[in-house]
């Protein structure tokens, strides 16, 4: 992981920022990354069990929960179950269990995001500050903007459902247009296989993993500059996929 000293302080107003919630089993890791957070203005509550965090959550109320699967008197899926019970707060599961597996059930369980230890700061606060942000934009009420761009030269319309590259129609099939319009609407998280295919096809359609492989290698081929490499339509592998803004 990346030296917490590695990562320069914000320097925006000194008033704290969001309360957020650590709870990981391991000391030395939710020490780490607690001095990280705290270095830019969070404040910071820690848990070493699914006990603990819940409690946590009650008594706090975080804006955001860090969660590793691996908590002694249970486990993560445990905690995300009863807080989705009543709550839409973030939830960014941080955990060494790399499986596919556990990735996708941890998704589809609720959590927002996935990140694998060992990771790099700059990507954990990246991951936090895109949760909260649309954390807020949900609080507020504020709808998702008629108009998104996708790195440098791609404008999608939602308004009038339309796309364009390097000022240029685009022209998506219907089924292209809702899977893109999906993945938009989840920019910078990672959206299931499952998840895509019950919103874009319909519910009796979420195994059908292959129509998905078809239309995101159509989508691609009309999008990315390099459709082999894409910069934007990103596979996260055997999870799902994620839309990338920048870049």
């Amino acid at each position: 992981m990346t030296d917490a000293a590695d990562v320069p302080p914000s320097s925006g107003a000194s008033a704290p920022r969001e309360r957020l919630l650590i709870a990981d089993d391991e000391r030395p890791i939710r020490r780490f990354v607690r001095l990280a957070l705290e270095s830019h203005r969070f404040r910071v509550v820690e848990a070493g069990s699914v006990r603990e965090a819940l409690a946590q959550v009650s008594t706090y109320a975080p804006a955001l929960v860090l969660l590793d699967l691996g908590l002694p008197d249970g486990d993560g899926f445990d905690v995300i179950a009863r807080v989705r019970a009543f709550s839409t707060m973030p939830i960014i599961v941080v955990s060494a269990t790399g499986s596919e597996e556990t990735k996708v059930r941890a998704l589809d369980a609720g959590a927002n995001d996935f990140l694998q230890k060992p990771f790099g700061l700059p990507e954990l606060l990246a991951r936090v500050r895109v949760a909260l942000r649309r954390s807020a934009q949900r609080a507020s009420g504020a709808a998702m903007p008629a108009v998104v761009r996708i790195g440098h030269a791609i404008i999608v319309d939602l308004a009038t459902r339309t796309v364009t590259k390097s000022g240029h129609d685009v022209h998506l099939t219907p089924i292209e247009y809702e899977l893109l319009r999906v993945l938009v609407k989840h920019a910078e998280y990672v959206v299931t296989h499952r998840q895509l295919l019950e919103q874009v096809w319909g519910a009796a359609h979420g195994e059908r993993v292959g129509y998905l492989r078809v239309y995101m290698t159509q989508l691609r081929a009309k999008l990315e500059d390099i459709p082999a490499q894409p910069k934007h339509l990103r596979t996260e592998l055997g999870v799902g996929y994620r839309l990338k803004l920048g870049g």
